[in-house]
C-alpha cells in the first residue's frame, strides 16, 4: 500500500462513509443548518424592514415636528403683531383720553376765568357805583344846600327823563 495510490477498498470505505455521513447530515444537520440560516435571512429582513419603517416613521415625525414648530412660529408671531397691535391701541387709548382730559381742564379753566372776570366786573361796577353814587351825593349836599336849589335840580332831572322817554329811538 502506498500513500499516493490508495487502495480500492479503502476508497471504497471511504466513499460508503462519506455517504453515510453526508446522508446523516443531509438528513438531520443540513436542515436545521438551513433552517437556522433561514430564520436568520428572516430576522435580518424583518429587522431591515422594520428599520426602513422606523425611518419613514421618524422622517414622517421629523416632517410633523418641523410643521408644528413653523405653526408655533406663525401663532408667536401671531400673538407678538397682536401684542403690539393692543399696545400701539392702548397707548392711542391713553393719548386720546389724556387730550380729552386737558380740553376739559382748559375749557374748565376757560369758563372759571371767564366767570371770574365776570364777578370781578360786577364787583369793580358796583364800587363805581357805589363810589359814583358817595360822590354824587356829597356833591350835590354841597350845592343843593338850600331847597330852591334842591327843586331846580329834581325839575331839571324831571325835564331830561321826559325828553329820553319821548325821543323816539333812531333808526339807521
Amino acid at each position: 500500500m502506498s500513500l499516493i495510490t490508495p487502495d480500492f477498498g479503502l476508497l471504497f470505505w471511504m466513499v460508503l462513509i462519506f455517504g453515510v455521513v453526508f446522508f446523516i447530515l443531509a438528513k438531520a444537520g443540513f436542515p436545521v443548518i438551513t433552517g437556522m440560516v433561514d430564520k436568520r435571512s428572516e430576522a435580518i429582513a424583518k429587522s431591515l424592514k422594520d428599520a426602513r419603517e422606523i425611518e419613514e416613521k421618524m422622517t414622517r415625525m421629523n416632517q410633523e415636528c418641523r410643521e408644528i414648530m413653523d405653526q408655533a412660529r406663525r401663532e408667536q408671531n401671531a400673538l407678538i403683531t397682536e401684542a403690539t397691535e393692543t399696545k400701539k391701541h392702548i397707548i392711542e387709548q391713553a393719548k386720546e383720553q389724556a387730550r380729552e382730559e386737558a380740553q376739559k381742564i382748559v375749557s374748565d379753566a376757560r369758563l372759571q376765568i371767564s366767570a371770574e372776570k365776570e364777578s370781578a366786573l360786577r364787583d369793580v361796577r358796583k364800587e363805581v357805583s357805589m363810589l359814583s353814587v358817595a360822590i354824587a351825593e356829597k356833591i350835590l349836599r354841597r350845592e343843593l344846600s338850600s331847597d330852591r336849589d334842591l327843586e331846580e335840580y329834581v325839575s331839571t332831572l324831571l325835564d331830561e327823563a321826559d325828553k329820553m322817554s319821548i325821543t323816539p329811538p333812531v333808526e339807521e
